[in-house]
């Protein structure tokens, strides 16, 4: 609460009186009433949180069905004799976030003005600007230092439509200068104007040293913060890194709220205490098209939910202009009426004048009008939500930044389009407002005090103090004293030595003949790479579920679980040699069944080289289908990022997994996989293509230390596999190798055929081959281990043949073409888009024709799928047929 309020107040806040049950004895009330408040006064409120304990445990222990409410009284958490002193310049920081503001409008507003198609926010920072700044010149600390008193800073998670009022302050601390703010959102044309483009959102892709995370796509940035979080914990845990000085900031929006993977992980967060973990959730009461919840109150919503879920919860609703009414609200008028108060009449009540409030709200009984009766209509208009309160927002930050043992969230009640007046505040139309005219703009100046002139006001002239203004040198020191500059994104980062491919891999390279998957395979050859001193302790293994369904079990007892409070408990098959075992320092990373927390750990570790300075290498294997399919947004967010790491689709393929069926069964991801740019994807076929493949990774991540990740497809398919063949391994990284050359045939015109096949389809491939050979037809087989890595290749020597290059270059997949003619037939166990995406680099009188496994997906053995989707050896054989 904001001051004292009578406790009675604050009894069924969110119900009318007529709504509360009847008091069948008042004085008997007043009593237990007066007992309780004297416990408090006399001997705390441990004392009382006790005892109040103690009555729960009786009512539960006498079945009365009654639980407390997960909601408290619609004032603030922090009381007034609990807030601290507030540390900066009041005055000097209110400047500063009123020139942020106005840069920020001005940079979005000019950009519109002058094309009016590049869109833009300025009500979501508007509503946030101040939660910003507290957490600016008071709480985020940037990576400073070096050795082991090193602070590796703080990371912080911006609200995505806020991006311009970051740019705005980047531009006062000069980093970013006039120049850029005027190429907002025209990263193409910037560089040419000797600017750099300011990207719309977060972006670390386009903006590498600047972004640190993506949170464009909304809900991916609270999941992905809590598992950055979680992750910190893992490695102190691990004694990789010392993380227990660094905070996990996150500043998000109520409508966000809404997105599935910004509730998913809350329990996560609770249950391993991250008390590193603090969310802002800008309440600012609307979406993108209207109120959150019109008919309700969304910062009670979340209030229930977050202290349900184990959260710490500190309301932030009213600002210090407030605290006065509460302490006069003798009667506890003002409370029930506030919490009375739906949000879509608080929209309302944002987006009207003083004196529509006061005859509104202030008039809904006469000890409401008495309590404003003091106060101008200007003082009304000016009343504060607690989000644009400087010296409750700090309190509010202070106090979850000092709170142990759980993760704390901060219900920041704001206004959309605060201070936009009659041209966006509160209104419906305020997230698409764009362009300001002269009398909403001169407004807009007056309403922050800005240091403009009507002209310059007009023109939306950027502003900023002389460097050896107060203003300048106070937010100089304020970043200085907490590290430097933020956001910011280092990538400096010691390379980690990869051992030879033979210490680890030499049974996939000679297996001989050997029956066994590629599944197999690879968990075998992460298990050699556990043991390497170096590289081993920086390996991150992470399943959503089902380690065992892919042999990884062994994995348990060599490298165990990573649970943050050990194993309490002795496991079912502890006298097994596979048995569970978790532990404080366990390695693997077993997120339950959760393929959004498993890809957000993944995507932690993949990226912990800059968010750390520590390189580290994820393994995140799980059922193919479950992947792109499933959180392909998260894994673009984690391209946007730069992670470095692996993605195993395991069970891949349409008709590899046969029993599954259609939910089950993938087709498409390697088609997905082709639309990421630094996604190298692979469908190898043998463990030795398998080994090549990670071998290159490995390299190419940690110590050339290349922004790109794998995604390697897995089968569960056990077949007889090859060596692989001497000089193989440049066409397998390329992706394509002849594995099998066309044998001589007696007859001089015998017909010629070129089978290509990938993953689990090319043994179909290779048995159809020995039966066209029978037949008296030259056959060659080649291996196509990625389909994606041979269009990109192609297309990449189009390019620069267009680009007028005298010397292009030859596609990869057309040189394997070139020696021979005849048909071309291309099978995989994916839809027929992906081997489709090879037909251009076809040499000319060559036909290629396409087989795959469009449609949905069935259960039944691997032999009657493949038959029944026309990729088995029968039906390449019948293909080669048609086209001869």
């Amino acid at each position: 609460m904001n001051a004292p309020t009578p406790p009675q107040h604050l009894l069924h806040p969110l119900a009318s009186d007529a709504a509360l049950p009847a008091d069948l004895d008042p004085v008997e009330t007043a009593e237990w009433r007066e007992a309780f408040d004297s416990l408090v006064q006399s001997q705390g409120p441990e004392r009382a949180r006790f005892v109040l304990d103690e009555l729960v445990r009786l009512a539960r222990q006498y079945a009365t069905g009654w639980q407390p409410d997960l909601n408290t009284a619609y004032v603030n958490t922090v009381s007034l004799a609990q807030q601290p002193v507030f540390p900066g310049d009041l005055a000097i920081e209110e400047r500063l976030a009123s020139l942020m503001r106005w840069n920020a409008l001005a940079m979005v507003v000019r950009a519109n003005q002058a094309y009016g198609e590049l869109g833009g926010h300025i009500a979501s920072y508007a509503s946030a600007a101040d939660l910003f700044e507290v957490g600016f010149n008071h709480f985020f600390r940037a990576r400073e230092g070096v050795g082991p008193q090193q602070h590796r800073g703080d990371l912080v998670f911006f609200q995505p439509h806020s991006a311009p009022g970051v740019y705005a302050r980047a531009f006062l601390e000069g980093r970013l200068d006039e120049a850029d703010l005027r190429h907002y959102r025209q990263e193409i044309v910037a560089p040419s104007a000797g600017a750099r483009g300011l990207s719309s959102y977060p972006h670390p892709w386009l903006m590498p040293d600047f972004w640190q995370f993506p949170t464009g796509s909304m809900g991916l940035g609270p999941i992905s913060s809590i598992y950055h979080a979680r992750f910190m914990r893992y490695l102190s845990h691990r004694q990789l890194l010392d993380c227990s000085q660094r905070k996990v900031w996150g500043v998000f929006g109520d409508g966000e709220m809404d997105e599935p993977e910004s509730m998913s992980a809350l329990t996560l967060a609770a249950r391993e205490g991250l008390d590193n973990l603090v969310w802002v959730v800008n309440c600012n009461l609307q979406r993108l098209d209207g109120p959150v919840r019109g008919n309700g109150r969304i910062i009670d919503e979340l209030e229930r939910l977050f202290a349900g879920a184990g959260w710490n919860v500190i309301k932030l609703v009213w600002g210090s202009d407030w605290d006065g009414l509460l302490a006069r609200d003798v009667t506890g008028a003002l409370v029930r009426a506030l919490s009375g108060t739906v949000d879509g009449q608080m929209q309302t009540f944002a987006a009207k004048d003083g004196r529509f409030n006061r005859d509104n709200f202030f008039g809904q009984n006469e000890d409401l009008a008495r309590l404003a009766m003091g106060l101008t209509d200007e003082q009304i208009d000016r009343l504060k939500r607690g989000g644009h309160d400087l010296v409750k927002i700090h309190a509010a930050y202070a106090a979850a930044a000092a709170h142990r043992g759980q993760p704390t969230v901060i219900l920041a009640h704001t206004k959309k389009g605060y201070g936009m007046g009659t041209a966006g505040q509160g209104k419906m139309t305020t997230h698409s407002q764009k362009k300001l005219d002269d009398t909403d703009l001169i407004e807009f100046r007056n309403r922050f005090n800005l240091p403009l002139s009507d002209e310059q006001a007009t023109s939306l002239s950027f502003f900023k103090p002389a460097p050896d203004s107060a203003e300048m040198q106070y937010l100089q020191q304020r970043r200085q004293q907490l590290g430097g500059y933020l956001p910011q994104r280092d990538t400096a980062c010691a390379p980690v030595p990869v051992p030879a491919l033979a210490h680890y891999g030499q049974f996939a390279l000679t297996p001989a003949g050997k029956e066994m998957s590629t599944t197999m395979a690879f968990v075998r050859m992460l298990g050699n790479l556990l043991k390497d001193p170096e590289l081993g302790p920086r390996i991150v293994p992470i399943v959503a579920d089902e380690a065992r369904t892919f042999g990884m079990a062994n994995l348990f007892k060599q490298v165990g679980i990573y649970s943050s409070v050990g194993q309490r408990y002795a496991p079912e098959d502890i006298g097994s040699v596979l048995s569970y075992r978790e532990a404080l320092d366990g390695q693997i990373l077993e997120e339950g069944i959760s393929e959004a927390g498993a890809i957000a750990s993944w995507t932690a570790a993949a990226t912990s080289y800059s968010v750390h300075g520590l390189a580290m290498l994820p393994f995140y294997i799980y059922y193919s289908m479950f992947g792109f399919q499933r959180v392909g947004d998260a894994i673009w967010a984690a391209a946007d990022q730069r992670a470095r790491g692996f993605l195993l689709g395991a069970t891949s393929g349409r008709t590899t997994l046969g029993g599954e069926g259609l939910q089950h069964q993938d087709g498409s991801s390697h088609l997905v996989a082709a639309t990421i740019p630094n996604c190298k994807a692979y469908d190898p076929a043998f463990a030795g293509e398998l080994a090549v493949i990670v071998d290159q990774g490995m390299r190419e991540m940690l110590v050339e230390q290349r922004d790109v990740f794998y995604y390697l497809t897995l089968m569960n398919e056990n077949y007889a596999q090859p060596d692989l063949p001497e000089g193989a391994a440049e066409g397998v990284l390329r992706g394509a190798y002849v594995f099998q050359p066309g044998a001589p045939v007696a007859e001089a015109a015998a017909p010629q055929v070129t089978l290509l096949g990938s993953g689990a389809i090319l043994t179909e491939v290779l048995q159809a081959a020995d039966q066209l050979r029978a037949e008296g037809v030259s056959v060659e087989v080649i291996s196509v281990t990625s389909w994606s890595e041979l269009a990109r290749d192609g297309q990449a020597c189009e390019a620069r043949a267009l680009a007028g290059q005298a010397e292009p270059g030859e596609p990869w997949i057309s040189t394997l073409l070139a020696a021979r003619s005849g048909p071309v037939i291309a099978a995989s166990d994916y839809v027929r888009a992906v081997p489709e995406s090879v037909r251009a680099f076809v040499p000319a009188g060559r036909r290629l024709l396409t087989l795959g496994t469009d449609g949905f997906g069935r259960s039944d053995t691997r032999a009657a799928l493949r038959a029944f989707f026309g990729v088995d050896a029968a039906s390449v054989v019948r293909a080669a047929r048609h086209c001869l």
